[in-house]
C-alpha cells in the first residue's frame, strides 16, 4: 500500500471510530427525559444537529479521503499498476474527461478505474460523462462515440477511445509531452516492414519451416513485418517514420533513435560512415542482426573498436529454449541493468552470438542477457550462401560451448571525439524475430523491446504504462511443461486407473 492509500486508509479509521462513537453515544442518551416540554425539545434538537453536525462532517472527511479495497482475487475494481505510477508521477496538472455507456459492463469499470486514479493524485483532474445525458457536454468535445476520454494539458488535447486504463495512462504520457521525440527504422536492405500491421505470412517451398538457421534460407519474410512494434510506439507517443539512408548523405538529427530490424543485405560503406556519424554526434541506435547477415566490414570495424562482436553462428540451448526448438532461445534471468528492470520470460527464435572485447576508454559496455550454461554456437553461413541440411543432435566440432551474450548496450563517449561530445547509446542483439508481428505479443518481448527504445531515447527513468496487444486466446508451453503434462494425462493417469481396477479386482476376487 502506498503512503497516500496509508492516509486515505487512516481517515476511514476516523470515520470508522467516529460513526461508532455516535452510536454508543445514541444508545446511551435518555430518549425523554425528565424535562420540561421547552426544554425538551430543546434538547431533541440539539441531539438531532448534533449527530447530523458529525455524521456530515465524518462523510464528508471520508469522500475528500477516499480508500480503496479490492478484495476479488483479479483485482479487477483495482487499476494496473502501470496506470497507477502514471498518476502518481504526475507534476502538472491533466484534465481527463471520460464518456461512458453505463449499459455496457467494460464502460462501466472504465469510468471507476479513471475515479479512483483521479483520488490517487489531485493534478489529475477526473470528470465522467454520460453522453445521452448530458449530449451538449459530448458536443463540445466532439466526441460521437462512447467509451472515449478526453486529455487535455497546457492547451494540447489527446483524444483515447478505449476501457482499458493502460490505454488511457498512455494519453495522459502523451498529452504530457512537450516535444516531439522520433524514432526512424531503417529500410533498404529488406528489413520488417513497419507498415504491415497484423499477420504473420509466408511464402514457403518446403511443408513446414521455422525461424531458426534452417528456417532464414526457406521463408520469406516480406510479409513478416513489424508493424505491432510501430503501433505500440505511435501509441506511446513517439513519432516513427522510414529512413532509407542508401539515399541520404547523413542520419537526420531529428532522429532520436535509429532502429534496424533484421536486415538482409549488406550495408553500403556510405551507410555504415553515416551511422558511425550519427552516433559519434551523441545518437542511439538499435541494431537487430539476424541470423546469417553479413555486417559490412566498416561498421564491423566500428563496432568493434567499441567493444562489440557480432558472431557468424547461431545459439543452440538445450536448456532453456521454448517449446520443443533448441534455436529458440529463452530468457527466463537478465543482467542487472536499467532496460530488464521487472521482464519476465522473453524468448528468441533463432538468435546469434555477442563477443566482448575490452572497450576504449569513456565507453562502456553492459550484457543485457545470456544464454544458459549448456548452450553452444553453431557456425552459420551468410543468407546469400545458406544450403539447406539436417540439424545435428550432438554438439558439432568446432562449437563455442558455454553462456553466451545475446544483446549488449553501449555508452558514453565516442572514440576520439571532441571534449564535450554528447554521449552516444547503442544496443546491439543478435536477433529481429522477437519483435516481429508474431512474436511481440507474447511473453515479455514486447516490453523487452520498449524499454529498449525508452533507454535509447532517455526516457527510462519515467513511469510506463504497457500497450496492450490483442492476440487471439493461444496456451504457449515450454517443452518441459509439455513433458510434464504428457506423463501425467497419458501415463500416470491410465497407469492410476489400471492400477486402481487391479486393487478392486484383487480385493473382489
Amino acid at each position: 500500500m502506498t503512503q497516500f492509500d496509508a492516509v486515505n486508509s487512516l481517515w476511514f479509521l476516523g470515520w470508522l471510530v467516529a460513526m461508532l462513537g455516535l452510536f454508543s453515544v445514541g444508545v446511551r442518551l435518555p430518549l425523554q427525559p425528565r424535562l420540561r416540554r421547552l426544554a425538551a425539545v430543546g434538547y431533541s434538537a440539539a441531539v438531532v444537529v448534533a449527530t447530523l453536525g458529525v455524521a456530515a462532517l465524518a462523510n464528508v472527511a471520508l469522500v475528500r479521503h477516499d480508500a480503496h479495497f479490492d478484495l476479488t482475487r483479479e483485482q479487477v475494481f483495482t487499476p494496473s499498476h502501470q496506470a497507477e505510477e502514471v498518476v502518481d508521477g504526475l507534476r502538472q496538472d491533466v484534465k481527463l474527461t471520460y464518456f461512458y455507456q453505463p449499459q455496457d459492463p467494460a464502460g462501466k469499470r472504465a469510468r471507476d478505474m479513471v475515479e479512483v486514479l483521479g483520488r490517487r493524485n489531485p493534478r489529475l483532474r477526473v470528470r465522467t460523462v454520460d453522453p445521452d445525458k448530458q449530449p451538449t457536454v459530448a458536443e463540445t468535445f466532439g466526441v460521437r462515440i462512447y467509451n472515449a476520454a478526453v486529455l487535455e494539458a497546457d492547451g494540447r488535447r489527446v483524444q483515447v477511445m478505449s476501457t482499458d486504463e493502460n490505454q488511457i495512462a498512455l494519453g495522459i504520457q502523451r498529452v504530457l509531452r512537450q516535444a516531439v521525440t522520433t524514432i526512424c527504422f531503417v529500410e533498404g536492405h529488406n528489413e520488417y516492414p513497419i507498415d504491415n500491421f497484423e499477420f504473420h505470412t509466408h511464402f514457403e517451398g518446403l511443408a513446414g519451416h521455422s525461424h531458426g538457421e534452417h528456417g532464414a534460407g526457406v521463408v520469406l519474410m516480406r510479409g513478416h513485418g513489424a508493424g505491432r512494434m510501430r503501433r505500440v510506439l505511435e501509441a506511446l507517443g513517439y513519432d516513427v517514420r522510414k529512413i532509407v539512408t542508401a539515399t541520404l548523405p547523413a542520419i537526420p538529427s531529428g532522429c532520436a533513435a535509429v532502429v534496424d530490424l533484421n536486415p538482409r543485405t549488406t550495408y553500403l560503406p556510405g551507410e555504415s560512415e553515416a551511422l558511425a556519424t550519427y552516433l559519434a554526434g551523441g545518437g542511439a541506435a538499435l541494431l537487430a542482426y539476424d541470423l546469417g547477415f553479413v555486417i559490412e566490414p566498416h561498421l564491423a570495424t566500428t563496432l568493434r573498436r567499441l567493444g562489440i562482436v557480432v558472431e557468424q553462428n547461431v545459439v543452440v540451448d538445450p536448456l532453456d529454449h521454448y517449446s520443443t526448438d533448441p534455436e529458440v532461445v529463452a530468457v527466463p534471468v537478465y543482467e542487472a541493468h536499467p532496460i530488464t528492470r521487472q521482464l519476465a520470460l522473453s524468448f528468441f527464435p533463432g538468435i546469434r552470438a555477442i563477443s566482448l572485447v575490452p572497450p576504449p576508454s569513456g565507453v562502456t559496455l553492459a550484457p543485457l542477457f545470456r544464454s544458459s550454461t549448456e548452450s553452444y554456437t553453431r557456425p552459420v553461413r551468410p543468407v546469400a550462401e545458406r544450403e539447406l541440411e539436417g540439424a545435428s543432435a550432438r554438439t558439432p566440432v568446432g562449437a563455442r560451448p558455454g553462456r553466451q551474450v545475446l544483446a549488449v548496450a553501449a555508452e558514453g563517449t565516442w572514440p576520439q571525439s571532441t571534449a564535450g561530445a554528447p554521449p552516444f547509446r547503442l544496443i546491439v542483439t543478435g536477433d529481429g524475430d522477437f519483435v516481429s508481428n508474431s512474436f511481440l505479443p507474447y511473453m515479455a518481448n514486447a516490453d523487452l523491446a520498449i524499454s529498449m527504445v525508452r533507454w535509447l531515447v532517455r526516457e527510462d527513468q519515467m513511469p510506463s504504462a504497457r500497450s496492450r496487444i490483442p492476440v487471439p486466446p493461444l496456451v504457449l508451453l515450454t517443452k518441459r511443461q509439455m513433458q510434464q503434462i504428457f506423463l501425467a494425462v497419458e501415463v500416470f493417469l491410465p497407469f492410476a486407473v489400471i492400477l486402481s481396477g487391479a486393487v478392486v479386482w484383487w480385493r473382489r476376487r
